[in-house]
C-alpha cells in the first residue's frame, strides 16, 4: 500500500474524528463515504480510495455491499461502515493494512 495513504488512514482511524460525525444508524451515500472536494463544504473521505478501488472492492468483498434504494440511489448501512471502519482498525493496528 501507498506508504502515505496508510499514514493517513492510520491517522484518520486513530483521531477517531470521523466516527463522532457518522450517526449511529442509518444510510450513507457514496459522496459521504469517499468524500467530495467539490461540494459546499468540502466532504472529507472516511474511506480515503477512488470509486474505482471502491466498487472493485465490493465485487471482491473487501467492502460492505451497497443497498438499492431505487433505480438510481445506491446507499450502504452505517453499521457495515463503522465494520469496516472497526476492522480497518484492527489491520493497521496489527500491520496488515488493506484498504
Amino acid at each position: 500500500m501507498n506508504k502515505i495513504l496508510e499514514d493517513e488512514l492510520l491517522r484518520l482511524i486513530s483521531d477517531k474524528g470521523y466516527l463522532r460525525t457518522i450517526p449511529e444508524t442509518g444510510f450513507m451515500r457514496l459522496p459521504q463515504i469517499l468524500g467530495n472536494p467539490k461540494s459546499i463544504p468540502p466532504t472529507p473521505p472516511i474511506i480515503p480510495v477512488s470509486k474505482s478501488t471502491w466498487w472493485d472492492g465490493i465485487k471482491t468483498g473487501r467492502y460492505p455491499q451497497p443497498v438499492k434504494l431505487g433505480p438510481r440511489i445506491t446507499v450502504w448501512t452505517v453499521e457495515s461502515i463503522r465494520a469496516l471502519i472497526s476492522q480497518q482498525q484492527g489491520n493497521v493496528s496489527q500491520g496488515e493494512s488493506h484498504v
